[in-house]
């Protein structure tokens, strides 16, 4: 009983703790991403043009609509250089909530057409090494273009550049603050050459509205050409990967559940041998072979499931107090978390009840076979 409350408590923690995870990333990314992002099904842009756009904004759901062009740009501040990626977005970028999880700082603010200014990943502000407070200092910024002459020996007919006001930091994931910087969309449209094209539309959806609900309108809305991704799809493959480790945690451990196990088989089969002839008293009065069955598998659901019910309530326990007093840290200081995040799921304990249940019938089946095959007239 105790090998089987040890596993059915480490199962509901492992599990609780993935689900825990699984939440963490989606808060991250929701700090930056859009609940509801349009993309093209082919090449990395699309035109556009306000009639197109108005139509999506008078959608029924869709509260606001930011225009976004994103490619690798090079950065230089003072002399230091990086490849960065730049992240051109309308005025109302700020208005999605951008960044209520995760560290901000500086003004919140993208200046204005004759002076734009630049929110920058912390990590790429620190590589430069950039001071907000030095505004003579600006950000420049590099984009490659093809030369009018292939003959041509002048540097400057390779790229376009312009210079950005740096005001503030933001820290969400190191994915995005080691990378991105968030300027004006005018400014970046014009280093860009960009025009009337995008390369995504950020929805974020109208309150009392589902975001299923508005997903499936704009896919209906803009056809095969246009893919709407919503959180977990921009981001498929890092939630698949932690789902996939989730579901092999649990294969895994319920193996070692099932190996746990055997002690029921073998208390059973024991007890089958040691009641040998109380069996066969009972087969003597009428007991059918069905009822002896029926008794050690009873006995082995009694085993079980006392044990999957301390291990059941242990792991809540646990659980409640991790995500109550964060009693194990992840000791990592510059991490958005303090300690191991968990989140209890009730279809997680049902799935557990239910994998002890069928491992607990394949191990005292055996041995209520063997009870019910006794030899009346030997035993007796």
């Amino acid at each position: 009983m105790i090998g089987v409350a040890v596993g059915t408590m480490a199962l509901v923690i492992v599990m609780s703790v993935f689900n825990g995870l699984e939440d963490l990333i989606r808060g991250i990314f929701a700090s930056f991403d859009a609940e509801l992002k349009i993309e093209a099904a082919v090449g990395k842009s699309f035109m556009t043009n306000e009639e197109w756009l108005d139509s999506i904004k008078n959608l029924e759901g869709v509260a606001i609509l930011t225009e976004v062009i994103e490619d690798n740009v090079l950065l230089d501040y003072n002399g230091n250089q990086m490849v960065g990626r730049i992240k051109g977005v309308s005025e109302n970028f700020l208005d999605q909530e951008r960044f209520a999880n995760g560290y901000f700082w500086g003004d919140t603010t993208l200046g204005t057409e004759h002076n734009p200014a630049a929110i920058l990943g912390r990590g790429v502000g620190f590589f430069l090494s950039v001071n907000l407070e030095n505004v003579n200092v600006p950000l420049k910024i590099y984009y490659p273009k093809a030369p009018r002459s292939a003959a041509t020996i002048d540097p400057t007919q390779f790229y376009e550049t312009a210079v950005l006001d740096p005001v503030a930091y933001f820290s969400i994931d190191r994915q995005f603050d080691d990378e991105y910087v968030i300027a004006p969309l005018s400014f970046v449209k014009k280093l860009l050459k960009y025009g009337d094209k995008r390369t995504s539309l950020e929805v974020k959806v109208a309150e009392g509205y589902s975001i299923a609900e508005v997903h499936k309108t704009l896919k209906a809305h803009l056809g095969e050409n246009f893919l709407v991704k919503n959180a977990d799809e921009q981001h498929a493959g890092l939630i698949r990967t932690v789902q996939m480790e989730k579901l092999f945690v649990f294969l895994t451990l319920t193996f070692i559940l099932a190996i746990a196990s055997f002690n029921i088989f073998f208390s059973l089969s024991m007890l089958a041998i040691e009641k040998k002839k109380d069996i066969a008293v009972l087969k003597a009065m009428g007991a059918p072979e069905k009822l002896i069955r029926r008794i050690f598998l009873k006995q082995g659901a009694m085993i079980a499931f006392s044990g999957a019910a301390i291990g059941l309530i242990l792991g809540y326990l646990v659980c409640f107090l991790q995500k109550t007093f964060g009693l194990v840290s992840l000791g990592i200081s510059s991490a958005v978390v303090d300690a191991y995040p968990v989140k209890m799921i009730w279809s997680d304990f049902f799935w557990i009840s239910i994998a002890m249940v069928g491992i607990t019938f394949l191990a005292s089946s055996r041995p209520a076979w063997i009870a019910s095959q006794v030899n009346t007239v030997k035993e007796i």
